[in-house]
């Protein structure tokens, strides 16, 4: 068996171009133009390019995007008033803290600070709150990515097992709290999982989220599974980016698989956007 593509890439790619669509409406019928606001502290690399990367999708799909850019050496408070002041706003309709922050900052007390019908990222502890008593406006953007990617590709999660490796408060405890939430039976694995091999031998849908280069072999995985790779890692000499699924050898075993890069990291970004139109749609009624 050679697994089939999970192309995030091109269904986010269609989601921006719906996503379009709605904004021109509000735009013309209400006079609302989405607007997302994404706090950056500090210089770090990845975070730098992500938020550019966020900014342009923004702009392709028509949403207006302001990256405000804070020192490293920011305090608590300068922080917390900048969301507050944004909070505040009625033309901003999302707002976001890009993760992480520098380690002198509380980040769960800046999150909580953001108000919560604005909380277009969804990992706020009122928001991963309301994810548990199934009520969230708004999942975390790579859980809801990856099921919006299973949903598009007619992938059915009812009463399937999962498995999900990873137990961060942005990917690996939402991703499973979605995935029980459409009714899959959820298993949460972790580096110190006994007999983790044999845990993810079990899934029908795999989420591999460890944050360990292609930590997940191939003869894990369960003929026929899906797998949704939501890692991504820098590794020297390699060439290119990989995931936490040694991708050849799990394509030979899987039905379905995602790419690294162009799986699931655009569908994070597309549902950063869905998010924010939603949030504004609610405004406008």
């Amino acid at each position: 068996m050679t697994a089939k593509i999970l192309d995030g890439s091109a269904m986010a790619k269609e989601i921006r171009a719906e996503l379009a669509e709605k904004v021109a409406k509000l735009k013309s019928e209400r006079g609302i133009t989405p607007r997302l606001s994404v706090i950056l502290v500090g210089e770090d690399p990845a975070s730098v390019t992500y938020t550019r990367m966020k900014k342009k999708a923004c702009e392709v799909a028509g949403i207006l995007s302001d990256l405000i850019e804070l020192p490293a050496d920011s305090t608590q408070a300068q922080v917390k008033e900048i969301i507050s002041k944004l909070n505040a706003d009625p033309s901003v309709h999302g707002i976001m803290v890009q993760h992480p922050v520098p380690s002198h900052l509380d980040e769960l007390d800046i999150l909580a600070s953001v108000a919560v019908e604005k909380d277009v990222d969804g990992i706020s502890a009122l928001s991963l709150g309301r994810l548990v008593l199934g009520t969230a406006d708004y999942i975390s953007c790579t859980p809801q990515g990856i099921v919006t990617l299973l949903d598009r590709y007619n992938i059915p999660i009812k009463g399937k097992e999962a498995v999900v490796v990873g137990r961060s408060i942005i990917l690996g405890k939402p991703a499973a709290l979605a995935l029980l939430e459409r009714h899959a039976t959820v298993t949460i694995c972790h580096s110190r999982t006994v007999n983790l091999p044999d845990v993810v031998r079990r899934a029908d849908i795999l989420v591999a989220a460890i944050g360990k280069p292609e930590f997940i072999k191939g003869d894990w995985i369960k003929e026929g599974a899906v797998v949704v790779d939501a890692g991504y890692n820098r590794v020297e000499g390699k060439g290119h980016d990989v995931g936490d699924v040694d991708f050849e050898a799990a394509a030979e075993r899987a039905s379905w698989i995602t790419p690294v890069p162009g799986g699931v990291g655009p569908m994070t970004i597309a549902m950063l956007l869905s998010h924010t139109v939603k949030a504004a749609e609610k405004y406008a009624k």
